[in-house]
């Protein structure tokens, strides 16, 4: 790729990236650091459910190379190339509006990239002053060190998709690490909050403490593995697999099902690995093991939120873990019975993505809310 086009991408991902960082700047809170942590995870979010839109809306591959668009900087430069794709196929991956979809959704991608790269410079630049002056670090820079790596490595498996075709494992992956960086900033969040103002056990016992925060872990591998079927779902369009609800295959309970090739991982989309049509039975068994998963998810994390109603610190994400649990099971259902509405099945990945951030947020405080030795 050109290096103009790559300095037109790294200008147009700083403007957009500016905006937050501007309201971090001009914010009257005392603790500036603070607020950028949240105002990234905050974009992180909308990042996450912007690209459950662009892969809804079969964006992914709306220039289909990376990171420019037919080795441009934007969809404007690219016209001529696209609009010549869209002439070929019209219903096809490469339209304009896709295009500007799939561009959007990577420059915001970047924008992220530099706010975290924002936080690792200020925290280096804290800890080689306060290190100078004798003084204890107040920001340590290990951990937006991590962050950092981990996002290039979320765009390493960005520029995968495009390149492998929306292989279904290497997009899944990619969502599995949107997840994981939203959840890895929430905890940064966590130890700013902390770092403010400690959080109380408000003398709730140490054994009732410690069952809390297994449960809560125990949580949240749960949802880690609901996170992959999901993913796996979606990135197989095996969503409308099972039309009825909550039978499945003609009012079965159990339909004729394919687990070999429908969780076999190293295939192309829609087909098995052998190179052949991927049977219609491997999409009914993504789709009913995801479906019947989600029982075990809202047994298991709602007896959580129940064990740490108790606490008043965990009080209030825990209340919005219920909620989401009861959105995530209407928008479920309502998915199927309404064939596959857009806004329904991003609300659903939205779902998907609050209680990421609200799970993280109970791990962490329940974690602190332990006594120490």
């Amino acid at each position: 790729m050109h290096h103009t086009t790559l300095a037109q991408m790294a200008i147009t991902a700083l403007i957009v990236a500016l905006l937050p960082l501007s309201i971090v700047w001009i914010s009257k809170d005392a603790n500036k650091y603070r607020k950028l942590v949240w105002i990234a995870v905050f974009i992180t979010f909308d990042l996450i459910v912007f690209g459950a839109f662009t892969r809804l809306t079969d964006s992914g591959l709306g220039c289909p190379d990376w990171p420019g668009c037919y080795g441009l900087a934007n969809p404007f430069l690219a016209h001529d190339e696209i609009r010549a794709a869209e002439a070929l196929q019209p219903t096809g991956p490469v339209t304009m509006v896709k295009a500007w979809i799939e561009m959007i959704h990577r420059y915001f991608a970047m924008a992220i990239g530099i706010l975290i790269m924002a936080m690792m410079a200020v925290a280096w630049y804290r800890w080689r002053r306060d290190r100078a002056a004798g003084a204890v670090p107040s920001i340590r820079p290990g951990y937006p060190t991590l962050l950092f790596f981990f996002v290039c490595l979320q765009g390493a498996f960005g520029a995968w998709t495009v390149t492998l075709k929306l292989q279904p494992v290497i997009v899944t992956t990619h969502l599995l690490l949107g997840m994981g960086l939203l959840a890895l900033l929430t905890w940064f969040g966590g130890r700013q909050d902390h770092a403010l103002a400690p959080f109380g056990s408000a003398g709730v016992p140490a054994a009732a403490l410690l069952r809390i925060r297994l449960l809560a872990a125990l949580s949240g591998l749960v949802l880690l593995v609901q996170l992959f079927l999901g993913g796996w779902v979606s990135t197989n369009y095996a969503t409308l697999a099972c039309t009825e609800f909550p039978l499945c295959g003609g009012g079965k309970v159990i339909p004729e099902m394919d687990f070999e090739h429908g969780f076999h991982l190293w295939r192309e989309l829609g087909k098995t690995s052998a190179g052949h049509y991927l049977p219609f039975a491997a999409l009914t068994a993504i789709h009913w093991v995801h479906r019947n998963f989600a029982l075990v998810v809202i047994a298991v994390l709602g007896y959580t939120c129940w064990r740490a109603w108790a606490v008043p610190a965990l009080r209030k994400p825990v209340k919005g873990i219920a909620a989401v649990l009861i959105l995530q099971a209407a928008t479920g259902v309502a998915t199927i019975y309404l064939s596959f509405p857009l806004t329904i099945a991003v609300l659903h990945n939205a779902g998907a993505a609050a209680l990421v951030l609200l799970l993280t947020m109970v791990n962490y405080r329940a974690k602190f809310l332990m006594p120490t030795p």
